[in-house]
């Protein structure tokens, strides 16, 4: 997942010298955690963003844009790369992904009950066969509805457990 996203952003490798204070940033946050330093990408893009990407530290990916390194100082830049790499130290980007997988899940479910239901032979105007068709009917009208909800609840929680766990990198809040 970490080479797709990087390809769809149009991120390029960080250069080492171009980027010398931003590596500097990343690799004493990094060391400072015990962690493998995450490979850097930049995006030539003027809306100041970062995010990062990869399921473990192995894989991890933090790419910023040229438009984030002009806005910030030097406080703010290195809060903003410890909430990336929060990300990465907590597997937050795995756990998006099973989420990703459980919700996909439900959907297959529901189409199986829906399916069950309506091809699945037999006697149609069985209780069964009703009960099949309702559930699969409940479960794809509110299967959109779970996975958002689920989505939102996950995103919102581990943005807060990022923004935390920056901070204790950090030890400048303020800086975030």
């Amino acid at each position: 997942s970490h080479k797709i996203a990087i390809a769809m952003s149009g991120a390029k490798p960080a250069d080492e010298n171009k980027y010398r204070e931003i590596h500097n940033l990343l690799e004493n946050l990094a060391i400072s955690q015990g962690m493998q330093k995450s490979k850097l990408y930049i995006i030539q893009d003027m809306a100041p963003n970062a995010f990062a990407t990869g399921r473990n530290e192995k894989y991890g990916v933090i790419a910023v844009t040229t438009g984030l390194l002009a806005l910030l100082d030097k406080n703010e830049l290195e809060g903003v790369l410890a909430h990336e790499l929060a990300h990465i130290k907590n597997k937050d980007i795995l756990i998006g992904s099973m989420v990703i997988v459980l919700v996909g899940f439900i959907a297959i479910l529901s189409d199986i009950f829906l399916r069950s239901a309506m091809f699945g032979g037999g006697d149609r105007d069985s209780k069964a066969g009703g009960i099949l068709m309702l559930v699969g009917i409940i479960l794809t009208i509110l299967s959109p509805l779970i996975a958002k909800l689920i989505q939102l609840a996950i995103s919102r929680k581990r943005e807060f457990n990022a923004d935390a766990t920056a901070a204790l990198m950090t030890r400048y809040p303020e800086g975030l």
